[in-house]
């Protein structure tokens, strides 16, 4: 994997253990769960990027590639793609580092969503130029 901060020209978003609490009746880890790191990740991006508060506003794409177990390792790397006046598209990869994966982990989930930045108030603002 290179860099532990980076993947590519991804950002290490952030990194958390699937843990027993977090499965379905079937006891994989609950898509929801993941659904929710991808959007505190692509927050993180986000916010950075805008250099303040950035909300959710769509999911524009999610797969599931591979199922994430209990004690897996899972990182996320985002990337913002594209700046509009107040809002931010980004990128999103997760990787499931297991003990049977220990060069990095398995591909296991990428999504694209949309923030918007907005101000104290809740209120769309102007992204920043970027620097």
């Amino acid at each position: 994997m290179g860099n532990d901060d980076q993947k590519d020209d991804r950002t290490l978003a952030i990194r958390v253990i699937a843990m027993p609490a977090d499965t379905n009746p079937s006891g994989d880890i609950f898509g929801g769960w993941l659904m929710s790191q991808v959007d505190l990740a692509a927050g993180v991006v986000a916010g950075q990027r805008a250099r303040g508060r950035a909300v959710t506003v769509a999911v524009k794409s999610f797969e599931f590639k591979q199922p994430v177990y209990v004690g897996d390792l899972v990182t996320f790397y985002g990337k913002v793609t594209h700046v509009g006046n107040t809002s931010l598209t980004v990128d999103v990869e997760a990787y499931a580092q297991r003990s049977t994966t220990p060069d990095g982990g398995i591909k296991v989930t990428e999504a694209e969503l949309t923030f918007v930045a907005v101000d104290d108030r809740g209120r769309p603002r102007q992204v920043p130029p970027a620097g």
